[in-house]
């Protein structure tokens, strides 16, 4: 079976990536249970940056298959921003409320059709001569207000095109095949499953 390590503390985000992966013969590993994991600054100026920086920093701390990425939300009225700084967007110690509401605030007042937005997602495989990404896309638009307990990060605030309740509000196996997430770590199964396959041949 082949082990991956997952380049992130963030338990929604292992349980969404674990949930995608999950048909998978695969040991998936994460960060939470690897002492002495580098603190990886994501400095990049793009998503793709990020996405290979965790990567590779992780996988030459601790020799393992890796997967990373870095997602940002990007809405068209705002010139794509949060995008890259999706994270921080209210401050470097914003919660997802902070910068949910922050959102909410800069889009206030606007109709419908200008609050459409993507949520992107770069994911980066790292190992023993392997680096590669790939990149998922989900459209839609922001809410006017938050709905829903589910998810993290933005999900109470994005509705994808399609539906009418935002990605807090939708069942995880439905998110976990319409996401951004999604569909970058579909592409990585394909590369993990064509790795597989030379090494144990």
């Amino acid at each position: 079976m082949l082990t991956v390590l997952l380049a992130t503390h963030n338990p929604g985000k292992v349980k969404e990536i674990r949930s995608i992966l999950s048909d998978l013969p695969l040991e998936i590993r994460d960060l939470s249970g690897m002492p002495d994991s580098p603190e990886v600054v994501e400095d990049g100026a793009t998503l793709e940056e990020n996405a290979l920086k965790k990567a590779s920093e992780v996988y030459e701390r601790f020799h393992l298959l890796t997967l990373a990425d870095d997602s940002g939300l990007e809405v068209y009225s705002l010139d794509m921003k949060p995008g890259v700084r999706s994270a921080r967007f209210a401050g470097e110690k914003a919660t997802y409320s902070d910068n949910n509401r922050k959102l909410l605030q800069a889009l206030s007042g606007l109709p419908r059709d200008q609050r459409g937005a993507r949520f992107r997602c770069v994911a980066a495989v790292a190992g023993k001569g392997i680096m590669e990404t790939t990149e998922g896309v989900c459209t839609g638009r922001i809410a006017e207000e938050a709905y829903g307990k589910g998810g993290f990060g933005y999900d109470p605030i994005f509705i994808p095109d399609g539906f009418d309740l935002t990605f807090a509000e939708l069942p995880s196996d439905i998110k976990n095949r319409i996401s951004h997430r999604a569909r970058a770590f579909n592409v990585v199964r394909d590369i993990l499953l064509q790795y597989a396959s030379n090494l144990y041949r």
